[in-house]
């Protein structure tokens, strides 16, 4: 690594700052028209049983509330609405009467999206229902910290064009952060993602129930499986990339789930949380196949899209973060 010029060295940025503007900057990769679906397939895109599973826990959540008036579902970091559209479907008629569905995205409306579905920029307050953050804490920025040949913690800086070098030495709460959530031994080339902002992140975003859930689902990792070289990288056209911050990528990191949760929070793998809300991916009986052989090839898709679902090393591994506000666990009744 080299000092540079001046010029060159007014270029460099924090990979925080740097995502923020690939990300989110006007021009930037989630504002370009073909949405996070031209680029990646997340489980609402892999299966409607996703969207149904979470319409299944939105009528838990109902239930845990005493079935109130009016009842809300906040869908963070909507992409292009598949996520609220879904689970308004496959919702009884009786509960999609008294649900407010509201997708928050910073992107424009797309044309087409169902009327019923308010279109946010910010989540709303108050809420009393179900927020969802399916792969939102993802690609919320964070810093990056390398240890450099003396065993000290520092941070990553990047060009727009992916190059790095290490910064200044971590300090202050980040420091404090890492210290307690992803401590670096002293081995030089260890990095950490340092994930205070998505903790803040989420924490805001619980704060804005009155009463009922909130759900992270994420890519994770937790205190004892934290990988030694960190997880930042980059998506394109539906291939894993290099992370470079021109817009041109998604730029995402794996999320410390376990420091994001707040006191009476609860983390589930993916496989257990779907399996609880009715995502088996059972084979329908062979029967089935000689008395209605078009429900038997149905039931036999459905139950492909429930394994990949819910595949360990897959979809299945994903973590979901469990957050109840004022009310029972859905889940404890579940599992």
């Amino acid at each position: 690594m080299t000092a540079g010029t001046r010029d060159e060295w007014q270029e460099w940025r924090g990979w925080r700052a740097a995502a923020q503007d690939a990300l989110y900057a006007p021009g930037g990769f989630y504002r370009r028209a073909e949405g996070p679906a031209g680029h990646f397939r997340t489980s609402v895109h892999a299966s409607p049983l996703f969207a149904r599973a979470v319409a299944r826990l939105l009528c838990r959540v109902d239930e845990a509330l005493g079935r109130p008036a009016a009842l809300d579902f906040v869908d963070m970091a909507a992409g292009r609405g598949e996520l609220a559209g879904g689970v308004l479907a496959a919702l009884p008629a009786d509960v999609a009467s008294r649900t407010r569905v509201c997708a928050v995205e910073i992107a424009e409306r797309p044309a087409g999206l169902d009327h019923r579905i308010e279109w946010l920029a910010e989540p709303p307050r108050g809420i009393t229902g179900l927020l969802f953050a399916n792969e939102w804490l993802d690609n919320v920025p964070v810093e990056v910290a390398e240890v450099d040949a003396a065993g000290v913690a520092r941070l990553v800086l990047v060009r727009e064009d992916g190059t790095e070098r290490l910064g200044e030495p971590v300090d202050g709460e980040p420091a404090r952060w890492l210290e307690r959530w992803w401590p670096l031994p002293g081995e030089e080339g260890l990095r950490a993602e340092i994930g205070l902002p998505r903790d803040e992140a989420w924490a805001g975003a619980v704060a804005t129930l009155r009463h009922g859930l909130a759900v992270a689902v994420d890519y994770a990792h937790t205190a004892d499986t934290r990988p030694p070289f960190g997880t930042l990288t980059g998506f394109r056209e539906g291939r894993e990339t290099a992370a470079v911050p021109d817009g041109s990528c998604d730029i995402t990191a794996h999320v410390a789930l376990d420091a994001c949760a707040l006191p009476g929070g609860r983390l589930l793998p993916q496989h257990e949380a779907l399996r609880a809300l009715g995502v088996t991916g059972a084979r329908p009986p062979l029967t089935l196949a000689s008395t209605d052989p078009a429900a038997y090839v149905r039931a036999l898709a459905g139950a492909g899209e429930a394994a990949e679902l819910t595949a360990a090393g897959g979809l299945g591994d994903f973590g979901w973060l469990v957050q109840p506000v004022g009310v029972e666990d859905p889940f404890q009744a579940l599992l």
